[in-house]
């Protein structure tokens, strides 16, 4: 079976690539697909994320395996079959962490094929600006609304709080 998927830079001008893989190659293989179809060189620690249909990021999937015995997964231990069951599964990329460049990775189509020459290419658009576009990472709700929502009366007494029972 062969995968068609569209990685999409998270940039303010699209730029996205469309590629067909092996559903067997695993995903360090895809990740240096994939930044080499971008014209990065590769050689930057990346991590895969599984997400759900709203591109919430969840699990990660590292480039390497960090735990001490070697059981953790990694890019290299995970098969793209055991992330992308159905057309429309999606992950997160995150290539160069201290450039935070980011994908979206959507599986938009699977196929029967004898081709010996993928992953390749199947459409390009847009060329990756020279610098990753800064991210701003904001809570939902910062610390200040929670603090601001208490009154100057609830701390009064605090000295006659009994402490001991937490």
């Amino acid at each position: 079976m062969a995968y068609k998927i569209r990685v999409i830079l998270d940039v303010e001008e699209d730029v996205f690539r469309d590629i067909v893989v092996n559903e067997t190659i695993n995903l360090e293989d895809l990740h240096f697909f994939i930044a080499k179809s971008f014209g990065f060189k590769g050689q930057e620690m990346a991590s895969f994320y599984k997400t759900n249909k709203q591109w919430e990021q969840g699990d990660e999937i590292p480039l390497f395996d960090m735990s001490e015995d070697d059981i953790d997964v990694s890019m290299s231990n995970c098969l793209l079959s055991s992330i992308f069951n159905k057309v429309g599964d999606k992950l997160i990329y995150v290539y160069d962490f201290f450039s935070m460049w980011t994908f979206f990775i959507e599986l938009k189509e699977i196929t029967k094929t004898n081709k010996l020459d993928i992953p390749e290419i199947t459409l390009a658009f847009g060329e990756a600006p020279d610098e990753a576009p800064e991210k701003e990472f904001k809570a939902d709700k910062s610390f200040e609304d929670d603090f601001d929502s208490y009154n100057e009366d609830d701390f009064e007494n605090i000295d006659d709080m009994d402490f001991e029972d937490y």
